[in-house]
Formats: C-alpha cells, structure tokens, sequence
C-alpha cells in the first residue's frame, strides 16, 4: 500500500506539471514582445513552477526515505524471526583467518592432491592395515571413598574331575564393578532425658537433694517433627533438585512421613529465618568489604504483596557475586518487589569500588561505585544486527575475548599490563568505527551503535584494572539456578518465603563455589546452630562459612 500511495503521487504530480508548463507555454504565446511586465510575471510564474517542483521532490524523496527505511525494517525484522526459528541458537562464532593470513593447507588444492610423477605407475597394491582398537574411556565412575564390598564366586565343586583330589586357588580377577543403590529409610527418633538423683543426698536432712537430668540437644525446629537431616534434604531437593516442594510431598510419603507442601513451605521459612539467615549476614557482611562484584537480576513472582499490586507484577531477584582474585567466591541473592535503584543503594551500602553489570539505568550515577559495562551485552547488539557492519561489531569483541583467553590465567597485574598493550587499541578502533560509521534509524544496526555509544566508558573500565572482568556473565551463571527454579516452583506464595529462597540459594550457590557439598553443609548447620550462641558471639559464624577449614573438611564435596 505504501509503494501504491507513492507511485500515485508521483503520477499525479508529473501530470499536475505537465499541464502547469502547458499553461505557460500558452501564457508565453499571448505575450507581446514589448511588453516587460509579461515578461517580469512569466519569470515569477515560473520561479513559483520551480520552488513548487523543488517542494515535491523534497516530499517525495522524503517519503522514498521513509519507505525504504520502513523495508530494511521489516526484512530485517524478518531475517531476524526465520533466524530464531530455524538458525542456531549459539551465539558462538566460527574463527575466521584475517585477511591476507590463511591456512597453511585449505588453500591450494594440490595439498589434497596425490603427487604426479613423469612416469605414473599403474600398478594397484593391496594390503590390510590392522589398526589398534582404542580402549574406550568411561565417562562414569564411583569416588575412592565409596564403601566397596567384594562378593567372591568360587566353584561350587572344587574336587579335580580327572584325580577326584582337592584343588588348590591360584588367583583371582574382578571381572567387574557395579554401582548398587540403597534407597533412603525413614526412622522415627525418640530424645529421652533421664534424670539422676543422689540417694546419699536424698536421705540427709542437712544436704540439699541433689539432681541431675541428661539435655537433648536443641531441635532446629521447636515442637516440630522436622530433623535437621529431614530439614536439609527438604532444602537440598529444592534449591539443588529443583524438586517444588508439592512434588516432595509425595516422596516424603513414600518413606513414611505424611506431611504436606504448607508445613514444608514453613519448615524451609523457620530454617531460613533462625539459622541459615546469621550465615547469610555474615557473608554480606564480607562481601561489602571487596571492591569488584558482578550483579543482575531477574523477574520473580510473589502473590500476596505488602504493596497492594497484584501477584501478576513482576518481583525481582538480584544476584551479587564476588570475584575469584579477592578470596573464596561469595554469591548472594536479594528478593524485591521492584528494580528500583533503591533496592541496589540498601544491599550495597558501605560498598565502595566497581559493579560489573549491564545497561540498565539502574545501575548509573551510585556514590563512590565505578561501573563497568558487559561486552556480552554488546556482542549480542551487534549479533542481532545480522548485517555485513554487525558482523564486524561482532569480530572487534571476539577479538578482544580471543585475548581475555590468553590473559585468563595471569595475576591482576600483569593482566592490566597485557590489556593497555593490546586490549586498549582495538576497543579504542571499536568505539571510533561505531561513532563515525552513518548507522541512523530504528533498525537493530542503529539499536546496537546506540547501546554500544551510551556505555562507551564503561566498557573502558576493565582496561584499567586486572581484577574487572570483561563481562558479566559470571553473575548470568549465578543466577541461572534462580530461573532454572523459577521454572519449577513457579512463584512464592509471601514476601517471607521469597526471602527463604534468596537466603538458601545464596547458601546453595556459595557452597558449590568453594567446592562444598550443599547438603552436607546444611545437616552441618542446622545441627550445630541451634546448640550455639550464635546471636551473642557473631566470631562464631565465621568458623561455618564454607571455605573455612572445619566445614571443608567436613562436609567437603569430594569424599575423601
């Protein structure tokens, strides 16, 4: 419709000319050749002609830019929609020689090529190569410290059938190993006290009776039937299975505990609140003390809201992550009803140093915090773009990740070194094509040359410290648990049970950094905890958090 209407008007405005010129061609046929006002109105007459002509070109140049614009749109739009239905999903990208260096072999074909000699012979040799047979290697295996038992097979007979003597063992061999699965059992524990009274004391009138009775030790839970071993495995299944907890029901069943998705929902609340809550604060309180953290968030679903909104609008969880240099790898979660700066300004109060996250404003303009932009995000602008100019946004950033690879392993330091020497040059390239490069209007080329303009500093920052990564996809990683569960227990029916789920997955998440197995270390929690005075004597918590020697090796994640 849009190429008719412009088809038209043009139409329209070569006839509308052609009979205007008519009408002055006539006008210059009835005019006296002395008379100098006809002349001086003709020359008007056309002047007029002209600035009218020049005006509807102008129009229509400018609806033919619209148009074409409103195209590439549109064909990009549908390049971009037959990409994600039937391209590849990767974003990784085929390594591409430079121009002027290729492969030594690809090409020139004669590599590929037998040799042709003056006197080819034609004689044809046949023979049987035999090749060895590879053993295969088995990608499943039981760890060293798993309980072994051998079961012997011995000849029912073991009398000779030739002498009828008695045979003799000369050697054994494991013909094989199997892995034997014992399923979990369900017992009930009784915890008797029992007193003691002195008889001596007892019969004395001047002696006070003396007594004394056996102390259990504290529940996790009180006047509840829940252990701390039951407590773990509910957590455990549910931030690390992501079993929801009306799934579990029914395995608890199984086992010979009848309960239901509402009294475990409370057990992991209550657990989260008393004793893994003071963990969490501690590792907080850590966390604020270094000077690069990752952080990102992601929708969440909370339905009876403190604000009045509806259990539809989208609730957040952040994540905020530490980085390997600067000690044991902390990763925590905060649960919020918006994306509100004011929800970053509250957790990282104290903070001072740099954030690595992505573009959203949220993140700009916070006191005493340095931010450095994510080139994943970038890399995806420009990928999205599916140009021959997106392509080459995409090679400057491959060529800078082709380096962090070669700088992986160095100390901040030299990796600082080794970025101003040959990282600096090509982002310095990247920024000054995308500035001068003419990318205007609302296709995804524009889209990516805006987004990439905007945090043109920010992408600079990593230059200048070897600690600052080059993305922020060490957060993404953290926080894919958060969305992998969303999947499955799908919303938090209150704003408390929403905070039970940051503080376990920032637990969960934190253990399996530092190479902690996460039930164990939850047993190890809700069992000591309750039996310390962990709220009066804070130095305590520091021996459970789980890079600290006691809990690696108690509940570290390889059996030793």
């Amino acid at each position: 419709m849009t190429d008719f209407y412009l088809f038209s008007t043009i139409r329209n405005g070569i006839i509308g000319k052609n009979l205007y010129e008519r009408k002055v061609v006539n006008d210059l046929g009835n005019v006296s050749s002395n008379n100098e006002n006809q002349y001086e109105k003709l020359i008007r007459l056309l002047e007029e002609q002209l600035a009218q002509t020049n005006q509807q070109n102008k129009e229509l140049s400018k609806k033919l830019d619209q148009s074409l614009k409103q195209n590439e749109a549109l064909t990009e739009q549908l390049r971009h929609l037959t990409k994600l239905l039937y391209g590849s999903k990767t974003e990784k990208t085929k390594y591409n020689a430079p121009d002027g260096q290729g492969s030594l072999f690809d090409d020139d074909p004669s590599f590929s090529e037998s040799e042709h000699t003056e006197e080819q012979s034609q004689q044809t040799i046949s023979y049987t190569v035999v090749r060895k047979v590879q053993k295969k290697k088995r990608n499943d295996s039981l760890h060293d410290g798993i309980e072994v038992e051998a079961v012997h097979h011995h000849p029912k007979n073991t009398m000779c059938d030739c002498c009828q003597g008695q045979m003799i063992e000369i050697g054994s061999t494991i013909v094989r190993e199997e892995a034997e699965f014992i399923p979990a059992r369900m017992k009930k524990v009784q915890h008797i006290e029992h007193a003691y009274e002195c008889k001596n004391c007892k019969g004395d009138p001047f002696q006070k009776a003396q007594i004394k009775r056996g102390k259990a030790p504290q529940a996790p839970i009180q006047r509840s039937i829940s252990s701390p071993s039951v407590l773990a495995k509910v957590i455990y299944d549910k931030f690390m299975q992501y079993l929801p907890l009306y799934r579990q029901v029914k395995e608890w069943e199984r086992y010979g505990l009848t309960t239901n998705d509402k009294n475990l929902s409370n057990w992991v609340i209550r657990a989260a609140h008393d004793w893994l809550s003071p963990i969490y604060e501690q590792m907080k309180h850590l966390m604020m003390a270094k000077s690069v953290l990752h952080v990102d968030e992601t929708y969440a679903q909370i339905i009876n809201r403190s604000d009045g909104k509806s259990g539809q609008t989208n609730a957040y969880n952040w994540v905020f992550r530490s980085v390997p240099c600067q000690g044991p790898i902390i990763t925590l979660f905060q649960s919020s009803l918006s994306r509100a700066r004011s929800v970053l300004e509250d957790f990282i109060d104290g903070f001072s140093g740099t954030i690595v996250c992505d573009g959203y404003s949220a993140y700009d303009k916070l006191k005493g915090v340095t931010f450095a932009n994510c080139f994943a995000h970038i890399r995806r602008y420009w990928l999205k773009a599916d140009s021959k100019n997106g392509q080459t946004g995409v090679n400057y950033c491959d060529d800078l990740y082709r380096l962090e690879r070669k700088f992986k392993h160095l100390s901040p330091s030299k990796r600082r070194k080794k970025r101003q020497k040959y990282s600096k040059p090509i982002v310095d390239k990247f920024l000054e094509w995308v500035e001068t490069s003419p990318f205007y209007g609302k296709n995804a080329l524009a889209k990516a040359a805006e987004y990439t303009l905007n945090r043109a500093n920010g992408l600079k920052t990593f230059l200048n410290d070897g600690r600052i990564e080059i993305d922020n996809n060490p957060a993404e990683n953290a926080i894919r648990p958060s969305v992998v569960g969303r999947k499955n227990w799908i919303h938090s029916v209150s704003e408390a049970g929403a905070k039970a789920n940051a503080i376990c997955l920032s637990l969960a998440e934190t253990a399996k950094a530092n190479g902690v197995d996460f039930y164990r270390y939850l047993l190890k929690l809700l069992t000591d905890l309750p039996n310390l005075d962990i709220y009066q004597h804070q130095e305590i918590l520091n021996q459970y958090m789980p890079w600290s020697k006691m809990i690696q090796a108690e509940c570290g994640s390889k059996i030793k």
